[in-house]
């Protein structure tokens, strides 16, 4: 069954290259990034783990953990976080799962349950590898998304993304279509307008069904 919006994210243990891991132990208290590729040393990966690089004052200002995973292993991880800092120009701190044997692709639904690795395997053998999972402090699934393998993934949207989860996390706020942080947002149908007034401030009544108001602070 495929990993749903508010399902608990599995549990797991993996190594990295940085050592081994318990999924959500190494999660703790705080929102957490799994993303994934097919292969390592390929063009687009390198690209994509780069820009994850470059975000980690980003990230560590949101107080989100990031993590890489692929079918490789943590030894091919460690050689190929030179090519990505090299790239990058700035360190890639974060750890990578070496998912040789496949188990957190399939729990996380990245792949086929018959799904193996044959010898000599291509990157297209994991293609569906390439996804997006941000993790609440509850360790539930809060969004995805997968990527095809000819498109990079935009980690300003992932960023922008968070954001708004943050934001609107265990609140009655939605976030209206190309929302970035600091813009209005978007008042719950659950609050009646006085409600809404009284919890927000002045609102703007656009329809009766879509008001918005002056983002609170984060």
């Amino acid at each position: 069954m495929a990993l749903r919006i508010n399902d608990i994210v599995p549990d797991f243990k993996a190594e990295t290259d940085q050592g081994p891991i318990q999924f959500h132990d190494w999660i703790g208290s705080g929102w957490a990034i799994l993303f994934s590729h097919p292969k390592d040393f390929t063009p687009v990966c390198t690209t994509e783990f780069g820009a994850v690089a470059k975000l980690s004052a980003e990230w560590a200002k949101r107080g989100t953990k990031v993590i890489g995973v692929s079918v490789d292993s943590a030894e091919s991880h460690k050689k190929w976080k030179g090519d990505i800092e090299k790239f990058a120009g700035a360190p890639a701190g974060f750890p990578i799962i070496a998912d040789e044997g496949l188990a957190v692709s399939k729990a996380f639904d990245m792949l086929p349950a018959e799904a193996y690795l044959p010898d000599g395997r291509t990157p297209n053998d994991t293609a569906t590898v390439r996804s997006v999972f941000i993790i609440g402090p509850d360790k539930k699934l809060k969004l995805s998304m997968t990527y095809p393998m000819s498109v990079g993934r935009n980690f300003a949207e992932v960023l922008r993304a968070l954001d708004a989860l943050q934001l609107t996390y265990n609140v009655p706020l939605a976030t209206p279509a190309n929302w970035d942080l600091g813009q209005d947002v978007i008042v719950a149908l659950s609050l009646n307008d006085e409600q809404a007034r009284e919890k927000y401030g002045s609102i703007d009544v656009k329809l009766p069904y879509l008001r918005t108001a002056k983002a609170p602070p984060k």
